[in-house]
């Protein structure tokens, strides 16, 4: 696989300590390969990042949009506020926090807990088969079904939902399940087609369209609830759909599993990319080493600071326009573009996070392992620091979008942080590590929003937010402290002795 470090010297650290240390910073410097790439402008790598990056606009443009849908509806009674300390003054320039029309369904606090994580039920269930059979049977395929089956049950929500409240809660854990292995498939086509030099900026291309897809689909569907065409909110649901089902006839055209198999490919990016990555196994589908990686401290550092990274996200991504409503007193079309600013800075300061960390490790100014945990902290202690902010300021509500906006744009610099370590850790099983990361991480989409109902206790008092935030930021902070004492960019012994065995 990472060919770029010479193999004596991996096979020389096995002896070693796996936690950080002087010797692991020169083992984890990344050599250039002395191979030129093509010339080409548009490299098949390239149509690769596009159409990933389109599929997780489309995947996240489908997980995000009920979390605007769901305030139209419910039918909501004006809540009555006694401006005092607890809660904040309503602006007259507001007319309501509910929207014009009654929505349709008498749902509790407690079922709409229940309505925005049963998504995630079915998304944490398929993570680790997602990225195991990504690596088994090749990411082109695996990935596209994913998008498909959510694509979907995407379009088939609103009819589920006129119809009976479980069918429904089923329909939306079938989506989360094809969702749920978009991450891992892709990780492991990221291990059998990127350079390592061009990890970090990668990674922020293509996994950015997750920001994309909730900057586009959050005021998009504040607007075509607002509409009385088909009852408004359905529209969120068949258009992501029908768009996703469209993509998929793309992806089934351009895209290959590896630079191998590709048959447009110029023949210099290929040869570019093998001796980059090294050999592609495709072959191979010996058993996997599951108490090695079980067991990696490394691959835990990166579970537990995920954890910290999901519990800040989902709290802003299913509580936030909550808290814009009924705290704040955004009506529904301004609440769903207020809500989307911070994914679109986190965006584009994770592009040019990502950026800068290749070109210093281009450069040789920092190892690898010290690239991950220095932007790995960037994106975890800012965000935290602008949640804390946004406790403290209260019913201040430019200072509010400030603090969202401005701090929570660092949490794009993940990408140059923990979310390239597996392939560091093991590129012959990436998607699956990936795929025990990312359930982990995931079950904070239940979690968070279950934790924060109790706190709430439906008493939206500033309060009892303040809390909420101080959590968040906690946890978040934690996890990465947890992350600078244990997490490594050594390819782990488990990982190397069998890749060599195939090789020879």
């Amino acid at each position: 696989m990472m060919t770029s470090v010479d193999e004596s010297i991996l096979d020389n650290s096995d002896s070693g300590n796996d936690s950080v240390s002087e010797d692991e910073d020169e083992l984890t410097r990344i050599i250039p390969p002395q191979v030129e790439d093509t010339k080409d402008r548009m490299k098949a790598r390239h149509v690769l990042g596009i159409l990933g990056f389109l599929g997780f606009a489309n995947v996240y443009a489908m997980r995000v949009n009920l979390s605007v849908a769901i305030v139209a509806m419910v039918n909501q009674t004006q809540p009555t506020y006694n401006n005092t300390f607890e809660h904040c003054p309503v602006p007259n320039t507001t007319n309501s926090t509910i929207p014009d029309k009654p929505g349709e369904f008498a749902w509790s606090e407690e079922t709409q807990g229940i309505v925005l994580g049963s998504f995630f039920y079915g998304y944490v269930c398929t993570q680790i088969p997602g990225g195991r059979l990504a690596e088994m049977f090749g990411g082109k395929l695996v990935y596209g079904l994913g998008v498909v089956v959510t694509s979907i049950f995407t379009i088939l929500s609103p009819i589920a939902a006129r119809i009976n409240f479980p069918l429904f809660i089923f329909v939306r854990v079938l989506e989360g399940m094809g969702e749920g292995v978009t991450f891992p498939s892709m990780h492991a086509m990221l291990a059998r087609w990127i350079p390592p030099l061009e990890r970090s900026r990668f990674a922020a291309y293509v996994y950015a369209g997750a920001n994309f897809g909730t900057i586009i689909s959050l005021p998009l569907s504040g607007w075509l609830c607002s509409l009385d065409f088909m009852g408004g909110w359905p529209l969120c649901f068949y258009i992501f759909g029908i768009l996703g089902l469209i993509w998929f006839l793309f992806w089934s055209y351009f895209i290959y599993d590896t630079p191998l198999t590709h048959p447009r490919i110029d023949k210099k990016e290929q040869e570019y990319i093998l001796a980059s990555i090294g050999p592609q196994d495709d072959d191979d589908k010996s058993s996997i080493p599951w108490f090695s990686i079980m067991t990696s401290l490394p691959l835990w550092a990166i579970l537990v600071t995920m954890c910290g990274n999901s519990w800040a996200f989902y709290t802003q991504l299913t509580e936030l326009p909550k808290y814009m409503s009924q705290i704040l007193h955004f009506n529904i079309q301004q609440n769903a573009i207020l809500s989307a600013i911070p994914y679109l800075t986190s965006w584009w300061l994770g592009i040019f996070a990502s950026i800068f960390a290749d070109w210093l490790l281009r450069k040789g100014y920092l190892s690898l392992s010290m690239s991950y945990k220095i932007f790995n902290s960037i994106a975890s202690i800012i965000p935290s620091l602008g949640l804390l902010g946004v406790a403290y300021v209260g019913c201040d509500r430019i200072n509010t979008q400030l603090l969202l906006a401005i701090p929570g744009a660092f949490a794009g610099a993940v990408y140059a942080g923990n979310q390239m370590n597996h392939i560091a850790l093991s590129p012959k099983y990436a998607g699956t590590m990936y795929g025990i990361t990312n359930a982990a991480a995931n079950m904070c989409g239940f979690l968070a929003p279950y934790v924060i109902g109790l706190i709430i206790e439906d008493r939206d008092t500033l309060g009892q937010w303040k809390i909420v935030f101080y959590l968040a930021a906690g946890i978040n902070i934690g996890g990465n402290l947890f992350y600078l004492a244990f997490a490594s960019a050594r390819e782990q012994p488990w990982s190397r002795s069998r890749r060599l065995s195939n090789i020879n």
